[in-house]
């Protein structure tokens, strides 16, 4: 079988793009043949299609006017995309197409090709963009549904994806184009959903439900975190939707218990500024990958996802179940399929820095033994709830036969 796999982007830019690269690795292993179709960037992966790949545009700066005026245009509707589409899917002519984010770089554009060529296409749903403009249905520091029932014109008022009236109200434009023309309706026969939560979003969105098929990412069992480190770990980007601010002033309510958090972002220097005011013990380790965070892992003693915002099915909460980590997790988004409250770990209010400082509190106090009995949960529950690779690449090609 040969598949297609189109995403924007082709490094390692965030968890759909991690994914990818992962899936398209172990079904080449699986003796499938893997392609993508994504934009140039000097810090892509290497890969043999790189020559199909398109002008990639820096969307949140301004540059010149005429440059400027093009990216507004591809915004809308990439002509370049569009038309180096129909001519990979001439030339390779695939079994399968298996959309990841295609979102404003590549645009709605590339679907009308993939329509005309009849070819059976899936897309995995890693955000939440297919309802909300800004991926996330968080904005200006509260969870937001304002657009469902298609009043996109809230995130131009709002200011929901960059600063500034012309970037929100293009963006408003493409959501409102989309669905009156039903463009992923009309070219996706099936969305798979890393989470239930996703898939009731979408539907409860107005999305017809029997196109979305509930498929759980992998988690790939490891060596047993050592838990020797005397710290408790969390992963991410350092944005506001991350709940790393309410995490800092519950922590200094906890002063017995440290904390790391591996990762960078635009709110780095507020949460340094944040962690010396409250003396928090927190530490900003700042971005790692490859052994220096399968390290952090390893020494944890347990796992902390705080968000404020719908998460989908975190790539940073699977890797903690599988060294076996017990994990504290917002009772929000799809979280909560991944934590069983009490058992591997413990589900908190979202965004209540009282509550994270009595789970902080209440875990920092358990006996050895309590600990351990979460960490072997967590295993237990990943090998219950979750695929390991081969059980989801089966998965993912009953979606390409269905389709």
């Amino acid at each position: 079988m040969k598949v297609l796999h189109i995403n924007k982007f082709f490094d390692l830019k965030g968890g759909a793009e991690i994914y990818m690269h992962n899936l398209m690795r172990r079904q080449a292993e699986a003796g499938l043949e893997t392609h993508v179709f994504s934009t140039r960037s000097p810090s892509n992966l290497p890969s043999r299609d790189a020559s199909t790949f398109v002008t990639r545009y820096n969307l949140s700066i301004s540059e010149s006017p005429l440059t400027d005026l093009k990216k507004a245009a591809n915004f809308l509707w990439n002509r370049e995309a569009k038309t180096a589409l129909a001519k990979v899917l001439r030339d390779l002519k695939p079994d399968a197409i298996h959309l990841h984010n295609i979102y404003h770089h590549l645009s709605t554009s590339i679907l009308a090709p993939i329509r005309e060529s009849k070819i059976p296409c899936v897309q995995t749903l890693h955000d939440l963009k297919l309802a909300c403009p800004n991926y996330r249905m968080y904005t200006e520091g509260a969870l937001c549904e304002r657009c469902k029932g298609g009043r996109y014109f809230e995130a131009v008022k709002h200011r929901c994806l960059f600063p500034g009236f012309v970037p929100n109200a293009l963006a408003a434009m493409e959501m409102g184009f989309t669905k009156a023309v039903q463009a992923y309706e009309r070219t996706v026969k099936t969305f798979i959903c890393p989470s239930q939560f996703i898939a009731d979003k979408m539907v409860e969105w107005g999305e017809p439900a029997p196109k979305f098929r509930m498929v759980r990412s992998p988690v790939e069992i490891k060596d047993r975190a050592r838990r020797d480190g005397g710290y408790v770990l969390a992963v991410g980007r350092l944005s506001p939707e991350k709940g790393y601010e309410e995490l800092i002033r519950a922590a200094a309510l906890v002063p017995s218990l440290c904390i790391k958090i591996a990762g960078t972002g635009p709110l780095e220097d507020r949460l340094r500024s944040l962690i010396r005011a409250n003396k928090s013990n927190i530490e900003l380790v700042g971005f790692k990958r490859g052994e220096e965070l399968v390290e952090l892992y390893r020494r944890a003693e347990a796992f902390v996802a705080c968000p404020v915002g719908y998460e989908n099915a975190p790539l940073t909460v699977l890797d903690a179940l599988g060294v076996g980590l017990p994990i504290l997790a917002s009772r929000i988004g799809g979280l909560p399929e991944m934590v069983e409250d009490g058992r591997n770990g413990y589900l908190v209010e979202h965004g209540s820095v009282d509550a994270w400082a009595g789970a902080l509190k209440e875990f920092s106090e358990l006996p050895q033994s309590a600990k351990d009995d979460m960490a072997e949960a967590s295993i237990e529950l990943a090998r219950r709830k979750f695929p390991d690779w081969p059980q989801h690449l089966e998965m993912i090609r009953e979606c390409y036969e269905i389709s």
